[in-house]
């Protein structure tokens, strides 16, 4: 079966400035390795749809929702919501597209038309918490996801996977006192967003690793911390935090992963999805900053979800 591949041009019209690395072409140098290689024979394209300001009050509070609208600006020049977050006039749209293309993910997958689905959407989420933007977040993609899936799809058992470099921080603050989901994490520590490595909860796998790391100790703490509390958890839906900034090649972090890395991680989770979730997973991209480095890791990605 193929796989669903959701994007939007939308996504491609959010910049904050020149230089900053959470940039438009991180889009297309997916896309463009995905045709190079054949990857693109495995998947079927999709439009993301906006996400809808309800949708986005199930995981949001409303206020931040509604302050998040009011912010964007309708003319030339940045609206900065933290030193590192800012909107321009195209950023709503961009940031109701990646959310919407994770609501519309778990659709496409839930009704059967596609075991899987990758959201190749900007900008990312992760950091979003309840009530805040940060690290190049707005709203929590994968979190609109997940709380689409319990309500509309009435699951009970939903698990998260997130392998970004960062810590997904407000995937955490959302999630923290959720029974029905459970989130798995490795991540630098320490390092931005400096949290995550004392959580205690067996609904909370956090899996923080020194500058350095590389595929050896990746894959360790996932086979004896992650892949057994999947197996326990018994998820019925899988959904990826895609992060891709821990491959040794980019630039802002400190870990050493490869594509096989990558790979590997997808085919362990994909045989717990196999076992439980009927092969349900969604993926959506979070970081990854280095253009030839993040197009390689996702192409990977993709194959091992087919």
């Amino acid at each position: 079966m193929t796989i669903a591949f959701i994007s939007h041009p939308d996504c491609l019209l959010h910049t904050m400035g020149p230089g900053h690395p959470e940039c438009p072409q991180r889009l297309t140098a997916i896309a463009e390795r995905l045709v190079e290689s054949g990857g693109d024979a495995h998947l079927c394209h999709y439009e993301a749809p906006l996400v809808s300001k309800d949708e986005l009050y199930r995981t949001h509070d409303q206020a931040y929702v509604d302050e998040i609208f009011q912010s964007a600006p309708t003319g030339d020049g940045l609206a900065y919501l933290d030193p590192d977050t800012a909107m321009n006039a195209h950023t709503l749209n961009a940031a109701l597209r990646a959310a919407g293309a994770v609501v519309y993910a778990v659709d496409l997958v839930m009704e059967g038309r596609h075991s899987a689905a990758f959201c190749n959407v900007r900008p990312p989420g992760h950091h979003a918490e309840h009530n805040l933007a940060m690290g190049f977040c707005f709203f929590n993609n994968v979190a609109v996801g997940v709380r689409h899936a319990l309500d509309r799809w009435k699951l009970q058992r939903v698990a998260i996977v997130d392998f970004d470099v960062h810590h997904g921080n407000g995937t955490e603050d959302i999630f923290r006192d959720e029974p029905r989901v459970l989130l798995g994490s490795t991540f630098q520590y320490p390092f931005y967003p400096y949290r995550g490595a004392d959580t205690v909860s067996d609904r909370i796998i956090n899996m923080p690793l020194p500058a350095g790391a590389g595929g050896k100790a990746f894959r360790s703490v996932v086979e004896a911390r992650l892949l057994p509390a999947l197996d326990a958890f018994r998820p019925q839906l899988i959904f990826f935090s895609a992060g891709f900034d821990a491959h040794r090649d980019d630039p802002l972090a400190g870990l050493n992963l490869v594509e096989s890395d990558y790979a590997w991680i997808t085919e362990k989770v994909k045989a717990v999805a196999d076992k439980y979730a009927q092969g349900r997973m969604v993926s959506t991209l979070e970081g990854g900053y280095d253009l030839d480095a993040l197009g390689r890791s996702v192409e990977a990605h993709i194959r091992a979800l087919a």
